[in-house]
């Protein structure tokens, strides 16, 4: 008999409570590795394996380094398996921090968190959205894609960090007006 695909649940994270060291750890998994390729993509020293200072916040203190943005969580039937924030970004949401941790890979995961953050921004102001990967990410770079992300000029300085924009979710239009029979 073959298994049905289940979509892993996706949830707002509660980063005054319980989540909070959940979302610190997927974060600093997340940075850590970025960190490590990093070191390896772009040349320079090799990474310490110490997380730089600048991020420590959002480890420690996801509540505050993350206000004022939707941060969500999947399980991927062990408990939190991945994480992705959503904030405003000027006229657009703009998406960070996108992670499944590695015993969750190939479980639709990312797709899934993907998924809930395009339709939270959709909900909540029809804007365009857009996010920033490092050019050798290439599964990454192939999900935006296949949700409707394409490269735009670049908001960032960072050599290899490639810009991507979805664009605004067109708005429903409920008509009040006249019906065919009239």
């Amino acid at each position: 008999m073959d298994a049905v695909a289940r979509t892993p649940p996706v949830r707002t994270a509660d980063l005054n409570g319980p989540d909070a060291a959940a979302v610190g750890g997927l974060v600093a998994a997340y940075l850590l590795q970025t960190e490590r390729e990093k070191a390896a993509q772009l040349g320079g020293a090799p990474f310490s394996g110490v997380l730089p200072e600048r991020y420590r916040r959002e480890v420690d203190d996801p509540a505050g380094a993350y206000a004022g943005a939707n941060v969500l969580l999947a399980d991927a039937g062990t408990g939190p398996a991945g994480v992705i924030t959503v904030h405003r970004a000027g006229t657009a949401w703009e998406i960070k921090r996108i992670w499944v941790s590695p015993a969750a890979r190939g479980l639709g995961v990312g797709a899934a968190l993907l998924d809930a953050a395009l339709e939270f921004a959709d909900e909540a102001g029809h804007d365009p959205v857009r996010l920033t990967v490092w050019d050798w990410r290439e599964d990454a770079i192939g999900l935006y894609r296949r949700r409707g992300f394409v490269p735009v000029p670049s908001w960032e300085d960072r050599a290899r960090l490639i810009c991507m924009e979805r664009a605004a979710a067109p708005r429903a239009e409920h008509s009040l007006g006249s019906c065919a029979d009239d």
